[in-house]
């Protein structure tokens, strides 16, 4: 049934993706058989750790601003790397300058020895072998969605373009004719007041936005007078600091986040959320989905690159409105998901279930395989639901998953899990070529996703689709 209902769907051949032969199965269980067992979470737990668990930071003194000079506050790492420089050095210096191992000179220059320049030779033409991609820093562009090389269709996307002012450009645009045309993605140039409207932030009729806008952005900053004192006192002193010590993790590779102005904004978002909403408060996770919201509202007054924008440069009205506006879209997406950060977190609970359930139907391959090496869906699949995957991907691979997120009907809550659902058969080789659990989970913590774009991210929507079209309304598909 699900290999027709697949053919029917795409139209492709009748095989169901990943599916093994008979001979494949026997001599991948033959293979298995022989693995040891696989180790626990517990020694797994004990012999890695989460860079965004470290151990919390001395407490902060209230209301005083931890920010230091540059050079008193070095890129992270680097004090451990001079550390070892240093002890190298030392170690040098102890040792007697005859009985140091001196390179082969040539003219007076340094040779390589012939094991060297073999291995260099051999490294050499093994990258010249492999594929050639294009050159991506390890903090790919927020603008660059087309990261993977993919060409992009300039005159389709100025059609698209086109479609999206002359719809926005009417008194009141149609939202169910705006969510079809978003769903494929949008435009840069269009996508700040398309998201006000889809997140329910603006009003269809133009003649109201401004008003309406204008009316928000003042009562934000009157919480801001009302509330933000309050962080000192013992009642919220708790909450203020977990921001405090959160808001430094927050793309910590994005130069952008980094900037003291945009941290105190964070700051501010997140405690005036946390009080505002006393039945879940502050959550870590939650200061991720600030970050898609005020880079796109930043975009609309920013041409160039926004990841090394210094954010202090812009006129103080524009800060706040930006400010402003990412308070409140952010509310409306937690207004949807809130049951994922209130007590015991049971909606976070209930998504890694039925994602748990879903895969179980879908590929009882990879299902099986995680059984078999006792791994627990709540062991990586609760980030992806308490962080909407956005630890997982390049932040403009979730401003565009977000873009499909926002025309989606319930797209926050209920079809991102049919996407976390595709994002994991994604890697289903990877996966069942791992035969152990610390080799799993170090793979679905560490999944390679660098170099995604557009493309990549448009193929994993039209599955999740696909997932959603299949199994959401067939509950004897969806449950067994």
């Amino acid at each position: 049934m699900a290999t027709d209902n697949r053919s029917s769907f795409w139209r492709r051949s009748p095989k169901v993706p990943g599916r093994h032969s008979k001979e494949t199965r026997s001599r991948f269980q033959t293979r298995t058989s022989r693995a040891s067992r696989a180790s626990s979470f517990h020694e797994f737990a004990r012999s890695t750790n989460d860079a965004w668990d470290l151990e919390d930071e001395e407490d902060p003194v209230p209301g005083q601003n931890r920010y230091r000079d540059p050079q008193e506050d070095p890129v992270p790492g680097q004090n451990l790397r001079e550390d070892r420089t240093q002890q190298d050095q030392t170690r040098e210096d102890r040792i007697p300058q005859e009985d140091r191992i001196q390179e082969p000179q040539v003219n007076g220059k340094v040779t390589k020895s012939s094991s060297e320049e073999l291995h260099l030779n051999t490294s050499s033409a093994v990258r010249s072998s492999l594929p050639v991609r294009p050159l991506i820093p390890l903090v790919a562009r927020i603008s660059d969605q087309n990261a993977s090389g993919a060409p992009p269709s300039t005159v389709r996307d100025k059609s698209r373009l086109d479609k999206f002012r002359q719809l926005l450009g009417g008194t009141s645009p149609d939202l169910e004719e705006l969510r079809q045309l978003s769903w494929s993605g949008i435009p840069r140039e269009v996508r700040p007041v398309t998201w006000r409207l889809l997140s329910g932030y603006l009003p269809a009729n133009s003649e109201r936005r401004q008003l309406v806008l204008q009316r928000k952005r003042e009562e934000y900053f009157r919480f801001i007078e009302q509330y933000y004192q309050s962080r000192t006192e013992e009642g919220h002193r708790d909450t203020y600091r977990q921001i405090h010590i959160d808001i430094p993790r927050t793309n910590p590779l994005i130069p952008l986040f980094q900037q003291p102005a945009v941290q105190e904004v964070f700051e501010r978002i997140l405690f005036i959320w946390a009080i505002r909403h006393p039945a879940s408060g502050y959550v870590q996770g939650i200061n991720d989905l600030v970050t898609p919201f005020f880079v796109v509202f930043l975009s609309e007054f920013v041409t160039e690159d926004v990841e090394n924008f210094d954010v202090a440069a812009l006129p103080l009205d524009t800060q706040r409105n930006i400010e402003a506006d990412s308070f409140w879209c952010m509310s409306k997406l937690l207004d949807g998901i809130q049951d994922n950060y209130t007590f015991a977190q049971p909606g976070i609970q209930n998504k890694v279930k039925a994602l748990e359930e879903l895969v179980s139907r879908i590929d009882e391959d990879v299902h099986q395989h995680f059984r078999r090496y006792e791994v627990e869906y709540l062991q990586f699949a609760f980030r992806w639901m308490n962080n909407l995957l956005m630890r997982e991907l390049p932040l403009r691979c979730t401003i565009r998953l977000w873009d499909t997120y926002q025309a989606e009907a319930d797209g926050f809550s209920h079809f991102h899990l049919y996407v976390c659902a595709a994002f994991l058969l994604e890697w289903r080789k990877e996966i069942l070529s791992m035969v152990d659990f610390q080799g799993l989970l170090m793979l679905l913590q560490n999944l390679p996703t660098i170099h995604w774009g557009n493309e990549e991210v448009g193929l994993l929507l039209a599955e999740a689709y696909r997932l959603k079209y299949m199994f959401a309304d067939a509950p004897s598909h969806y449950r067994r």
